[in-house]
């Protein structure tokens, strides 16, 4: 049976059928296991081979370079986790702008615990790339922007007057918890929630 991964837009659910057995699907789930928990730096080609256990030619034939397999990973990686994830579960547990971006902190401290907790992809991806220049950077920087325009949106719709400032405050709680929790502080997440709420009071809004 074909598998089907849901490609979720702003607006609605997208089902893409992907042939799990087909040499692209079969490197890129490689890939996306070797770099969410480990890294990209430290994972070579020969290793997301190996994992997806095709020949060095079916990799190349799909991917010209490692980068453009690591900007294959960060797209993948914002449909599962940006996408189907931080922002389908937060919407499906608050029915107000203000009850889901609290929610983001309830799921994160659930994920924190989990024993394959890995990390932020992006922040790991932008920690390794120095050179500014890199697309691999690039698009890092612009995953992480694209979750605090969903955080932006919330925001403008609690009617807070400079969404974008509120957005990048949050969205800075949400990631020093997720570093909080790669140090193994189970509780960073309820942490972050705490401030988040004294956020909140500052822009005249109650948690619910």
């Amino acid at each position: 049976m074909v598998p089907q991964i849901p490609e979720i837009s702003a607006d609605e659910v997208v089902v893409v059928i992907v042939d799990p057995e087909s040499g692209r699907e079969r490197v890129m789930r490689a890939a996306y296991h070797l770099f969410s928990r480990q890294g990209t730096r430290t994972v070579g080609v020969d290793a997301v081979i190996g994992e997806a256990g095709v020949a060095k030619m079916t990799l190349y034939r799909n991917f010209a370079s490692k980068d453009d397999l690591i900007l294959a990973f960060l797209e993948r990686r914002e449909m599962l986790w940006t996408m189907g994830w931080v922002r389908a579960e937060s919407q499906r547990r608050g029915d107000t702008p203000v009850q889901r971006l609290l929610a983001i902190f309830e799921i994160f401290g659930e994920w924190f615990g989990r024993p394959d907790f890995e990390g932020c992809s992006f922040i790991t991806t932008l920690l390794e790339v120095t050179n500014r220049d890199s697309a691999v950077r690039q698009a890092s920087v612009q995953h992480l922007a694209n979750i605090r325009g969903y955080l932006c949106e919330l925001a403008a719709q609690a009617g807070v007057a400079d969404p974008d400032s509120f957005a990048r405050q949050w969205h800075i709680l949400m990631k020093g918890s997720i570093i909080a929790g790669a140090e193994g502080d189970t509780q960073a997440a309820a942490r972050a929630r705490e401030l988040g709420i004294l956020l909140l009071n500052k822009h005249g809004l109650a948690a619910e």
